[in-house]
């Protein structure tokens, strides 16, 4: 395709970054195909009648006017006159240094071999070595050498360095762990490695025996710094960066553009080779043992809040995690292009910090007297449960207890099969209780149910009543964004990803998640989006030709495995789907499906008989990761598996499973994730900034939207999930995406 042509391909994808609206469902693939066929948009337009796919052609017909406006907007303007003209601009007489030195420190091969005619530059000859640019060594962490600035003058000094340097690394002080609640103490700012401060705010003065130190009052400061910190030229760096976004969120203070070393490491480093808390990564890459907060506030009953910490110490601790903050940052940022992960760090992780901060501190409603009355009937259910299994054991005993259960099962009831671990009790984990239960064993089904309603009543009904904040009157919960290797959030406080999905239970706990009066909540779920990114990513053409169909694709495996379709094999084809996709076993399988290991083997070679492409991804996929030690997702993420060349058979298992699903299940959290940094400014565009995004849950997000716009929102949400990939990856499977609304979470299903 001629370069003329880029902006009418443009004019029809769009481009959510510049707010180029383009055409609903065109991405690159689709744009480039009609504008070879039709030579530009205008023509395009012209002939929209004549295209066979219907989504595409109505979609052509009702955005005409936008693919135009879209045209006019990605036009180069080249009738504008020139300050000074071309020619003018030759370099002439260039020097042979620096120039030549330049372009061989930064490795700029092609041209220094363009230059190499030019008499006055050589070229390198084979044995040159780069010229070494002198770099300044970086100076040892001093706690000594932090400042603590006490007055404005002072704050003004460190506000002008770091509009000069153009970046600042910051950091919070609160006075508890929960940032949607805890009161700004202080901030520490760093400029460069081992220059740092520490800014108190609110030391001393809430007790008799500490007395307020000299400090500048917390709102001058902040209006100080508020221009600093919302300063789009100066980048902010972090370390778990939305925690202080919120804290400052809170005082009126919108932190951009940021920078997260967690965010990075995580990026980097994702997957068993380290932790990505700031004193580990400190002592693995800079070698030094960070102050920790037990040292500074002490524990126990001697624990003091970090207000009430003398400000000479403060600032050795607070200053102390901006500079290694910005140490972490310095040697993690030419480490991003080199590995290969800037593309998954800007286009996916980075802008999601700020995203994820906003969700956590909007929060979501729960019934608490909804919550009361389901304790209540969990506790019930209980004791019910505990009488029926001790009178299948024939004594009491507790049920809690996985060494009196495994006596009780193996020695006293004499059931086979159990097997003892290292320790040599006998094993009661799920798994076994499963196996005893698909065995036809009553007392293994009860005790699965016993121990499934009191993990939720201790973990929702009980927990999320104590968890609504007082002042907001929501349930905040924390999400971590290097919790799960794959690249998922993971949360906590409560854990939402471990509400049952597709249970009684499960919907009854989410019936306590309500809308706000005059809301209702809107629940837009990813539909098979897994089995959608196999489809693609091991070009199986069954599956894609269904998926582009809207077929049942359980229904479509039904027939290929079982030669008939009815609700038996619709189940274990679901089943098998999606465990094949986690690398299953035949004995996970023949577990999971109620047939013998040979049977299900039977199943997995016919399915890979069916289905070549899946065998042939996972092949590729496990000579890869054995190669390199990583997979990558669709948009560059990488998992590493240390274990994949483990010498134990079962810990290198573990990894080859977990490397088969790793790319698919990846490529699933970056989509998701483009799609949460994309929702605002696309529901803003249309009139819906009332509409909240409240959570995210596996395929899942979940928003409260006036009542009077969810319709609008509906449309608006589904478009933003369905081309989330685009452009950055074209897939060849639809994304579908399930919305539904209600009062409360459970309805909206």
């Amino acid at each position: 395709m001629p370069p003329e042509q880029l902006g009418e391909v443009l004019a029809l994808m769009g481009d959510s970054v510049d707010n180029i609206p383009g055409v609903p469902g065109i991405g690159p693939k689709t744009a480039a195909q009609l504008i070879q066929q039709y030579g530009d948009v205008e023509t395009v337009l012209a002939h929209a009648e004549e295209i066979a796919k219907p989504k595409l052609r109505q979609s052509l017909i009702d955005h005409a006017d936008n693919a135009r406006m879209s045209r006019e907007l990605v036009r180069l303007v080249c009738e504008s006159p020139l300050p000074e003209p071309l020619d003018s601009l030759e370099m002439k007489g260039i020097p042979p240094e620096p120039l030549r030195a330049f372009l061989e420190e930064q490795g700029f091969k092609s041209l220094l071999a363009r230059l190499a005619g030019n008499s006055q530059v050589q070229a390198p000859s084979a044995s040159a070595q780069p010229v070494q640019r002198e770099v300044r060594p970086e100076p040892k962490i001093d706690r000594t050498s932090y400042e603590t600035v006490t007055s404005l003058e002072a704050l003004d000094r460190w506000i002008a360095e770091a509009v000069k340097s153009g970046l600042v690394a910051v950091d919070t002080e609160t006075d508890g762990f929960d940032c949607v609640t805890a009161k700004l103490v202080g901030i520490s700012l760093a400029t460069e490695c081992g220059k740092a401060c520490y800014v108190p705010l609110e030391h001393g003065g809430h007790d008799l025996l500490f007395e307020r130190p000299e400090q500048i009052p917390a709102a001058t400061a902040l209006a100080r710094l508020k221009p600093l910190l919302e300063d789009p030229a100066i980048l902010k760096i972090g370390h778990n960066f939305k925690f202080d976004w919120i804290v400052l969120d809170r005082r009126g203070i919108c932190v951009a553009p940021v920078d997260d070393s967690l965010v990075m490491s995580f990026n980097l480093d994702a997957g068993g080779l380290n932790s990505h808390s700031m004193d580990d990564l400190a002592k693995k890459h800079l070698d030094h043992d960070c102050l920790t907060y037990k040292e500074v506030c002490g524990t126990g009953q001697k624990q003091i809040k970090f207000n009430q910490v003398p400000l000479d110490r403060a600032t050795e601790y607070a200053a102390e995690d901006a500079d290694v903050t910005l140490r972490l940052w310095t040697r993690f940022r030419t480490r991003l292009p080199h590995e290969r992960v800037t593309r998954v760090y800007e286009m996916v992780d980075r802008p999601l910090v700020p995203v994820v901060a906003r969700m956590e501190r909007e929060g979501v409603k729960v019934d608490r007297e909804e919550l009361t009355k389901l304790s209540r009937e969990f506790s019930i259910q209980i004791v019910a449960l505990e009488e029926r299994i001790c009178g299948e054991a024939g004594c009491s005993f507790t049920i809690g207890s996985t060494q009196q259960l495994g006596e009780i099962l193996f020695n006293q009831m004499g059931l086979k099969g159990g097997r003892k671990g290292k320790s040599g009790t006998w094993s009661t984990d799920v798994n076994e209780l499963e196996r005893l239960s698909r065995e036809g064993v009553p007392i293994a089904s009860l005790v699965l149910e016993w121990r499934q309603l009191t993990k939720l009543r201790s973990t929702y009904t009980d927990a999320l009543q104590q968890q609504i904040n007082r002042e907001t009157g929501r349930v905040h919960t924390s999400y971590s964004l290097s919790g799960a290797q794959t690249g998922r959030l993971s949360s906590t406080e409560p854990n939402l990803q471990n509400i049952p999905i597709r249970t009684e239970i499960g919907r009854r706990i989410r019936d306590a998640f309500v809308a706000e009066p005059g809301f209702v909540m809107l629940a837009a779920d990813y539909s098979q989006i897994e089995l959608r990114l196999a489809a693609h990513m091991a070009e199986v053409p069954q599956l894609k030709q269904a998926f582009a169909e809207g077929a049942d694709i359980h229904n479509l495996t039904a027939q290929e495995l079982f030669g008939a379709v009815n609700r038996d094999t619709r189940a274990s084809a679901k089943t098998i789907n999606f465990a094949i996709l986690y690398g299953i076993s035949r004995w996970g399988l023949a577990g999971r499906l109620g047939v013998t290991a040979e049977e299900a083997q039977m199943i997995i070679d016919r399915y890979f008989e069916r289905f070549p492409g899946i065998q042939n991804y996972i092949a590729d996929t496990l000579g890869k990761v054995r190669e390199t030690g990583f997979t990558t997702t669709l948009f560059g993420r990488k998992t590493h598996f240390p274990s994949i060349r483990a010498k134990n058979q079962g810990e290198r298992q573990g990894a080859e499973r977990a490397a088969i699903n790793a790319p698919i299940q990846g490529t699933s959290a970056d989509i998701i994730k483009r799609a949460m940094v994309r929702m605002g400014p696309a529901l803003e565009r249309e009139g819906l900034g009332a509409v909240r995004m409240l959570m995210q849950v596996h395929d899942e997000l979940v928003f409260e939207v006036p009542q009077d716009a969810v319709e609008a929102a509906s449309a608006v949400i589904r478009r933003v999930m369905e081309t989330a990939a685009e452009p950055a990856v074209s897939l060849s499977v639809p994304l579908g995406v399930d919305i539904g609304t209600g009062p409360n979470w459970g309805a909206a299903h």
